[in-house]
């Protein structure tokens, strides 16, 4: 189980940083489409070659259907996500709203039961949304409460994304292996940004201004799915999903002290908070 446990913390600290490159660059969207164009072109020919040798089903093909379509939503919703929200207030609740959803669809839907330890950490990810989300009753707030939720409710929304593909490929994972499958997401990933490309005009620009993290995203953006994958094929996902989510501190740190974001104990200490929950709900929940 130890090698399992690295992976993931690996791939944890990898999206991290990835996830900072993209936020310090000029056009999220053409930025994130580019590190992904990279290892899309580079890995096409390893999926076609497998794809030829061991045809699949035509449910497996619809399943692989389905990993691209949610990860072209997700690419679209998370460069729109970073255009608004700060990487500290937006990157914990894009990563623990899959933890927080799950048991409680388990709970009203499957009839499942959560353990005190498993509500506690619901209680403590809903505190730590609320907080993050920019959210007052006050009456000083109230003309700057729909400006501060969106970005809250678009992290909200690519969490949900995330759940989504996370299931799907975990079925993939059945039928092709890690490195396939992480060529086929990549081919979501950037045909979700492509007509925001295209429209754009600046690609030349962000390559100009941000060649260095581009090519370095290029490896940590695929690479940190990648060893998750290979986490997933040794470990049940139930188990080491909420160990990923160090990240979650670990992303905080860097927009506080790298990017210098505003509320950056208060954000520390919620991004703690949430990762605690996090691990209450995966362990003990």
């Amino acid at each position: 189980m130890l090698i399992p446990i690295l992976l993931v913390l690996a791939s944890g600290m990898c999206h991290a940083v990835w996830n900072l490159f993209t936020k310090r660059s000029i056009n999220k969207g053409v930025f994130l489409w580019t590190i992904m164009m990279i290892p899309s072109v580079l890995l096409l020919p390893y999926l076609i070659v497998e794809l030829w040798r061991t045809p699949l089903s035509w449910g497996s093909y619809g399943l692989l259907l389905l990993s691209v379509i949610l990860q072209g939503v997700y690419s679209w919703l998370l460069s729109k996500t970073y255009e608004l929200g700060d990487l500290s207030q937006i990157y914990p609740i894009m990563r623990g709203t899959s933890t927080l959803l799950i048991p409680l669809i388990g709970v009203v839907f499957l009839k499942e039961s959560l353990s005190v330890f498993g509500w506690t950490g619901i209680i403590l990810m809903i505190c730590g949304f609320f907080v993050l989300s920019g959210a007052s009753f006050g009456k000083r707030q109230t003309n700057r409460q729909p400006q501060s939720l969106k970005p809250f409710a678009l992290a909200l929304c690519v969490g949900l994304c995330t759940t989504s593909y996370v299931f799907v490929d975990k079925l993939n994972l059945g039928n092709i292996s890690p490195l396939a499958l992480l060529e086929v997401t990549n081919i979501g990933f950037v045909a979700g940004l492509t007509p925001l490309v295209l429209t754009s005009k600046a690609l030349k620009r962000e390559w100009k201004a941000n060649r260095n993290t581009i090519l370095l995203g290029a490896i940590l953006n695929p690479g940190s799915y990648l060893l998750f994958l290979f986490a997933m094929q040794q470990a049940p996902m139930a188990h080491i999903s909420p160990l990923r989510e160090i990240g979650t501190v670990f992303a905080t740190f860097l927009g506080v002290l790298i990017l210098k974001e505003q509320q950056g104990l208060k954000r520390i200490a919620t991004s703690i908070i949430i990762f605690c929950g996090i691990l209450m709900i995966g362990v003990l929940g």
